[in-house]
Formats: C-alpha cells, sequence, structure tokens
C-alpha cells in the first residue's frame, strides 16, 4: 500500500466552488481500482491550504488514476481555481 499527499491552495473566494467540484474528483477516485480511502483535509492556519491523503494499493494504481482520462478532465474544473498548481507525494510505509 502506498500513500499519496496531494496539496492545493484555493484562490481567494473560491473555496465553496471548489469544494464542489472536488468532490467530484474524489467520487470518481473511489471506483477507481486500486483506491482504497481517503481523507480531506483544511490547514487549521490557513483555510484555503487543502490536504488530501489517498491510500493506494500500489504505485502502479495510483498512476494510472493519475494519469486518466478522467482525473485530466475533472483536474480542468479544478485547476482555474486554484492559485499555485498541485503539489503530489507518494509515501511508502517505513521499514522502521
Amino acid at each position: 500500500m502506498i500513500r499519496v499527499l496531494i496539496e492545493r491552495h484555493i484562490a481567494e473566494s473560491l473555496e465553496s466552488a471548489y469544494e464542489e467540484r472536488s468532490r467530484k474528483v474524489l467520487q470518481q477516485a473511489v471506483s477507481a481500482p486500486g483506491f482504497i480511502s481517503g481523507e480531506t483535509l483544511i490547514d487549521a492556519h490557513d483555510k484555503n491550504h487543502r490536504i488530501t491523503l489517498a491510500n493506494w494499493r500500489s504505485e502502479a494504481d495510483w498512476d494510472r488514476w493519475l494519469h486518466s482520462e478522467e482525473r485530466r478532465e475533472l483536474m480542468l474544473e479544478l485547476a482555474p481555481m486554484m492559485d499555485q498548481e498541485e503539489h503530489i507525494t507518494v509515501l511508502e510505509q517505513s521499514a522502521f
């Protein structure tokens, strides 16, 4: 299993529009092969900084979703609401 950390920063005053559209992304990801679970958090010190932590069966499953046409189309709706590029970090469990 891997975890994927996705960070996005929403442009001022677009939070509610972003929330509505980001739910679509999550709904589609849930049905993607290899998706296990996920949660979205709001930075307590910056309400426009959103963090999604998703669990995937494998990096190959994540890559398939990341590069899918479906995600690409959904991100075309989200990208105009962000004032920075999304930042993605793929995490593995430590052996320690």
